[in-house]
């Protein structure tokens, strides 16, 4: 691969700058309430510099170093899904005329232009799967509109947490698509590739200088070195089939034992989908609107169908995420629906591991399949 340009360290506010100039509202990960999270972005200032994460089954802790990076973690808790699939909108509503008859409308699908810093492949690969879900044979104007005006800007990763397994699922630590510009961090900069057409305009426009090959060639390895740090992994072989042949395994109620059914997982999850319609009047009475917003499969309402709760115990409703996110997505996207963030393992309150629980299931492929 050729020396990409460099960019120092320095000059990472022109590239800030330069996308503001453009009429983006710049978005980048920033320390909130003791979590990496993405916000809006004027200042290199904001970012988290220095700033370093433990992360562990069950945990997540932040710790502040003298280091001159901005991006030596590797995930915080929100990735960039709620950026296309807003946590919670409104899709249409209605008002009551003068004559008593109600008319509908659609809610609007105008947006600003988003450019986001910081994306990490993990998250690149569970945005393809997302565009997979709400652009592909029925498009989803609200997510459409977001994903259109929206620009990327990866940094590959070089600080893994314990949690992590992109390795594994084959889409990380190093951002080989789905981005418009992409950043390999040093003490000293970032070198710049472009990864759009998009991406090559902006790349002309930054202050970037001769690149040292000897530099980057260190700065891949750290990326390299991160996926061999990685120590989780997803069991081998066809998991679709190992997970539907064990749909009785006694692990189902071992892992229910433990788990809350709080929905930490699918709430943090960058793939997950599930959504809930309901209406909402105005105190008035003479409006209606009709939102969405963020479900889990492991909420009672997930599985309410004509009176009738199909999933009604934690046994069933944890079944249901492992076997459709490992299992039934090949089906459907071609793929596992894990991109190996680690996320859920962190941000599980009782730290449970679904990697720990697939190896359990998926230990005897010829298990029962009644």
């Amino acid at each position: 691969m050729e020396t990409p340009g460099f960019l120092p360290m320095a000059r990472l506010q022109t590239l800030i700058d330069t996308l503001i100039d453009d009429g983006f509202r710049c978005v980048a990960p920033q320390v909130r309430d003791g979590a990496i999270l993405y916000d809006t972005l004027d200042k290199v200032k904001q970012l988290p510099k220095g700033v370093t994460q433990e992360q562990s089954n069950g945990r997540y802790r932040l710790h502040q170093t003298d280091s001159t990076r901005n991006f030596a973690w590797a995930n915080g808790p929100q990735a960039i899904k709620p950026l296309t699939f807003a946590p919670r909108e409104e899709l249409w509503y209605s008002e009551v005329k003068s004559d008593g008859s109600l008319k509908f409308y659609q809610a609007p699908t105008e947006t600003e232009p988003v450019a986001i810093l910081g994306v990490r492949a993990c998250d690149l690969a569970a945005l393809a799967l997302q565009d997979q879900h709400f652009q592909h044979s029925f498009p989803d104007p609200y997510y459409d509109a977001r994903r259109k005006r929206l620009l990327l800007i990866a940094v590959h990763c070089t600080h893994p947490a314990e949690t992590c397994f992109c390795a594994s699922t084959g889409d990380g630590p190093e951002a080989r698509s789905g981005y418009d510009l992409s950043l390999y961090e040093t003490d000293l900069g970032y070198f710049v590739t472009a990864g759009s057409l998009a991406g090559e305009m902006l790349l002309h426009r930054l202050p970037l200088e001769a690149g040292d090959a000897a530099l980057f060639a260190a700065a891949r390895g750290e990326t390299g070195a991160a996926a061999d740090a990685q120590q989780r992994q997803l069991p081998e072989g066809d998991l679709q089939a190992m997970l539907f042949g064990n749909l009785n395994h006694p692990q189902w109620q071992a892992v229910a034992e433990r788990c809350l059914s709080c929905g930490n997982c699918t709430q943090v999850c960058p793939t997950c989908f599930c959504h809930s319609e309901n209406s909402v009047p105005s105190i008035s009475g003479q409006s209606t609107a009709h939102e969405r917003q963020w479900d889990s499969c492991f909420s009672p309402g997930h599985s309410y169908i004509h009176g009738i709760t199909l999933r009604k115990d934690t046994a069933s409703r944890y079944r249901q995420w492992l076997t459709h996110k490992f299992g039934s997505w090949h089906e459907q996207y071609g793929r596992s629906g894990c991109v190996g963030c680690g996320r859920c393992i962190s941000w599980c309150p009782v730290g449970i591991d679904p990697t720990e629980e697939l190896a359990v299931i998926c230990k005897d492929s010829a298990g029962d399949s009644a």
